[in-house]
């Protein structure tokens, strides 16, 4: 549930994104926030935000113009506010802090805006060639603890609040079941990238592409798609699919499906002694990633790539969660089961992150595909250097 305010009231179909289990609807086509849920903007803050909004450094890549935020900057300023609202920051522009400031109106809203291009683009093209309409798949491609899950969050919650109807789905959701899971590390008993959940063969590979057509082809009123739920919880952590009956249906038509994850759009290696030679169990693991891209990657439109300098950022991220869920009263990893977890990840950015970062995911095409640098403290950064591969 997203972070509201007290005094503002918001449509449920607005807030609600991934419903936990045993509560299997998931109500589309959301209302707008009304501006009177907001304290009054005065000429001079929507000046200061249409000024600072201009200065971001995603504007070339996203496809903004600074001078037309400047002369017409309303949208940033209702947007931002309503990120502003949801993220539980502060409210109005002096108070919020030079982080949030960035975070909402140099990273989020210009990758907000990208997405409504490439939506735009999506249906002008597919009207142009007489196709039957069909949503617009937005893959999300960024490394665990990039804040991945935040950024889908608000970027459903926007387009909601502009009348899109988007739906996010996780890699993770399609995990092996715990069974077939045990199955694939007792048939590799020496390859300890495949012991648990995480690299590629450790998920259902046809149960994503089952959820992704169905998604796909969610273009009338009528439409139900049932989205499956991972629970980590399980197994005494190791995780297992949730029952069927928990899982969340979307009804209805499909604008926009963002799909995410870690390891998606990577490109396998034509040779796989390429990756072994980083580790050699990245053999096994490059065979299996090449399902990947005929059954998962094909279907995205266009592409967000989150950049980080040095994939090793994620042991703090993580240890950072970890951390926080402790002081909750949660149960949480222990330093040294954090490094032993992100371990298991870091042979495959090693491989694979420069092809992702140097030529874009396995599906990427010209002029839909944007990269976006982060730096440790998953603020964008002042030159990316990539504007798009």
């Amino acid at each position: 549930m997203l972070a509201v305010q007290s005094t503002l009231a918001i449509p449920e179909a607005f807030v609600l994104n991934k419903l936990p289990f045993g509560q299997p609807v998931l109500p589309l086509r959301s209302k707008f926030l009304s501006a009177a849920a907001f304290a009054p903007m005065t000429d001079s803050d929507a000046g200061a935000i249409a000024e600072y909004s201009a200065q971001g450094p995603l504007l070339k890549q996203c496809g903004l113009q600074a001078e037309t935020i400047r002369s017409d900057p309303a949208r940033w300023v209702d947007l931002g506010q309503v990120l502003s609202t949801n993220l539980g920051l502060s409210d109005g522009w002096n108070a919020l802090s030079e982080f949030d400031r960035k975070r909402v109106y140099q990273y989020y809203l210009p990758v907000f805006f990208y997405v409504e291009q490439q939506l735009a683009q999506h249906k002008d093209g597919r009207q142009h060639k007489d196709l039957s309409p069909r949503p617009l798949v937005f893959g999300i491609s960024a490394p665990q603890g990039s804040g991945k899950s935040t950024l889908v969050e608000q970027l459903v919650a926007l387009l909601k609040h502009t009348g899109v109807t988007a739906v996010d789905v996780s890699i993770d959701d399609f995990y092996l079941t715990f069974q077939d899971q045990q199955a694939l590390a007792k048939s590799n008993p020496e390859n300890d990238l495949v012991q648990v959940r995480g690299n590629a063969g450790s998920h259902d590979v046809e149960l994503g592409h089952s959820t992704l057509q169905q998604l796909t082809s969610a273009t009338s009123e009528s439409s139900e798609v049932a989205i499956p739920r991972y629970d980590k919880s399980q197994q005494g952590g190791r995780g297992d699919r949730a029952p069927r009956d928990s899982w969340p249906v979307v009804r209805g038509v499909v604008d926009v499906v963002l799909f995410e994850g870690w390891m998606l759009g990577f490109r396998p290696a034509n040779d796989d002694n390429e990756v072994a030679a980083v580790n050699p169990n990245l053999a096994t693991v490059n065979q299996l990633l090449r399902r990947y891209v005929a059954q998962w990657d094909s279907f995205v439109d266009a592409w967000l790539v989150i950049k980080v300098a040095d994939p090793k950022f994620v042991y703090t991220w993580r240890q950072e969660a970890e951390t926080r869920m402790l002081a909750k009263g949660k149960r949480g990893m222990t330093e040294e089961q954090v490094r032993d977890f992100v371990n298991r990840y870091m042979p495959a950015y090693e491989a694979y992150l420069p092809s992702l970062y140097a030529s874009g995911p396995s599906t990427a095409k010209p002029g839909h595909v944007v990269v976006v640098e982060l730096d440790s403290s998953r603020t964008v950064v002042p030159n990316q250097h990539a504007a798009e591969p």
